[in-house]
Order: C-alpha cells, then structure tokens, then sequence
C-alpha cells in the first residue's frame, strides 16, 4: 500500500501575505454593501449605472405609448363626406393617433379664400362632432409655424398634397415649411365633392329652390327676391304644374286611343301638336303678364319719385 501523505500548501508565504493583508482590507466595506465573503469568494465591484438603469427603460416605455399627435387644418364650409374622410385618414395615419384638427375665423378666411356659407361657430361645432376629432383648434392660423408647431406639440401635420397659396399673395405653398422639415402626411382628397361643388349646385337650381321654398311658406324678403322676381317664379311655378298636368292628360288619352282601335302614331303626332301650341299660347300670355306687371311697378315708382323728393325739400330748414 501507498502511504497517505497530508495534503501540502505550495502556495509561496509572500502570497499569502499579499491574499491577507487584501481580505483585511476589503472587511470593512463588505457590511456596507451588505455582502458577506466566505473563504475563497472575490468580493463584486459595484456599478454605478446600476440604479439608473430601470428609469431610462421607463423613460422609453413612457414615450413609446405617449399618442402621435398628428395636425389637420382647413376651413370645412358646408362640413361633408369628403371633409370627414380626409380626417379619417389623418387619425388612421398610425396606430395611437391624437388628431387636433385647427379651422380658420371668418376674418381670416374672408380675407385669403371668400364669404362662407356657416359662420366660424358652425364650422367649429360642426367639426367636434365629427368621431374622428380629438380635439378642434379654433382661430387656426392661415400658415403653419415652428411656434405653432411648438405650442401644440405637434408631431406631423396631415394634408392633401396639392399646393395651397399663402398670405404672400406669390402663390407660394402653406405647407412648404412643413414639408421641408419632414413633417407632412399626405391624406387624398374625395372626387365627386367640395364644398365649391355643393354651392356649385344650388346656384345651377337656384330657381328651383327659391320656387321650393316659396310653396313652403317662406316670404320674398325671407330669400331675398324682389317682387318681380317673385311673380315671375310663381308663374313658373303655375306653368310647370300645368305641364305636369297635361303631360298626365297626354298619357290618359294614349290609352283611350289605343283602346279605341286608333291608329296610334297619327293620334300622338296630332295629340303633340295640340299640346304645344296649346303651351305656346298660355306661355305667351304669362311673358305678356309679366311684361305688364314690370311696366306698372315701374311707372308706381315714377309716381313716388316727385313725392320724396318734394317731401325731402319741405323738411330741409332754409337757409337765410
């Protein structure tokens, strides 16, 4: 058998000097630290960055939930479909998605675009009620700032891509600012509707509307007519449902004449010129009516005339 040697230290004595005298002076910083050193254990470093560390991941998290706040402007008169589907794309432009949506006064846009229909507090009421809104900025400003961008918050401003002239009157685009700073999204316009299309179509029908409203009730003074005006839309009126009427007739004595065993091209072709000449008469006499109420409310204020003006010189004190 092998005899058992006890295990021997090679370890040199100036290294375990050096190893002491390391543990007697790392001792006192250990309870502080709250760490314990078995035999054989290195103590940690302690880091710094440590305790920081979990705030900067908050600070990121904290930001990436924040919602994008994305811009939309304009002056939606008449607020339709197409008005509403442009800000739908503007709030859909990414996923958390805080739409400010700013509209022009009535000052400002008189000044730059024209008269509008709705005055600035229809067009902002009209605005909040539309679900796309977060929220509506009123008295927008005709060009968008750095210091309105600031103001706000704001993280992209959302338009159609066509060119919009500015205050400078040299045709110059709102949005180039915008756009050269890499804030603008482009939304698309709706084809088939404006607001300049809605006015468009009742101005084509004007007459219809007016003859419309007057069957309704409303006054000449109510829509803004003269009295002439106003006798020649009634007329119009009377005449149109008089050929509403003979167009029914017309239809009635088709059928009795086919029944009749009539030969039924002759029959309309007499049956057609009846009715016209018959039309032509009647639409004659309402252009002589017509004619003759013009003349009379003509010669009435020829009468008045002399009137007022000796009325006028009766009150005006005399001079000595």
């Amino acid at each position: 058998m092998r005899p058992c040697f006890p295990s021997i230290d090679r370890q040199a004595p100036e290294e375990k000097e050096k190893e002491k005298e390391k543990e007697e002076l790392m001792a006192p910083a250990l309870p502080q630290l709250g760490l314990t050193m078995e035999d054989g254990d290195q103590p940690e470093t302690p880091t710094s960055w440590h305790d920081s560390a979990p705030e900067v991941i908050d600070d990121v998290e904290e930001e990436n939930k924040r919602p994008v706040r994305v811009y939309a402007d304009g002056i939606y008169d008449l607020f339709h479909f197409g008005h509403a589907r442009a800000l739908e794309q503007a709030k859909k432009l990414l996923p958390n998605t805080y739409l400010l949506v700013g509209c022009c006064n009535d000052e400002i846009t008189h000044m730059y675009k024209g008269k509008t229909v709705m005055t600035e507090s229809e067009r902002y009421e009209s605005l909040r009620h539309c679900k796309w809104v977060d929220e509506v900025i009123p008295d927008a400003p005709w060009v968008i700032t750095q210091e309105f961008i600031n103001k706000h918050k704001i993280d992209y401003v959302a338009h159609d891509a066509l060119p919009y002239a500015d205050t400078s009157g040299a045709g110059n685009d709102v949005y180039e600012f915008v756009k050269a700073i890499g804030k603008f999204k482009e939304t698309k316009r709706t084809d088939g509707i404006s607001t300049s299309d809605i006015i468009m179509r009742i101005l084509k029908d004007y007459n219809k509307y007016v003859m419309r409203n007057l069957a309704r009730g409303y006054s000449r003074k109510d829509l803004g007519v003269s009295y002439v005006k106003e006798q020649q839309l009634r007329v119009n009126m009377g005449i149109t449902k008089l050929r509403e009427k003979v167009k029914e007739q017309q239809e009635k004595l088709h059928t009795v004449a086919r029944t009749a065993g009539m030969h039924h091209s002759e029959w309309v072709e007499n049956a057609d010129r009846w009715v016209a000449g018959f039309l032509e008469k009647f639409e004659e006499g309402c252009h002589i009516m017509e004619t003759a109420i013009k003349d009379r409310i003509q010669e009435r204020l020829k009468r008045q005339q002399p009137k007022e003006l000796a009325a006028n010189l009766h009150q005006e004190p005399v001079v000595s």
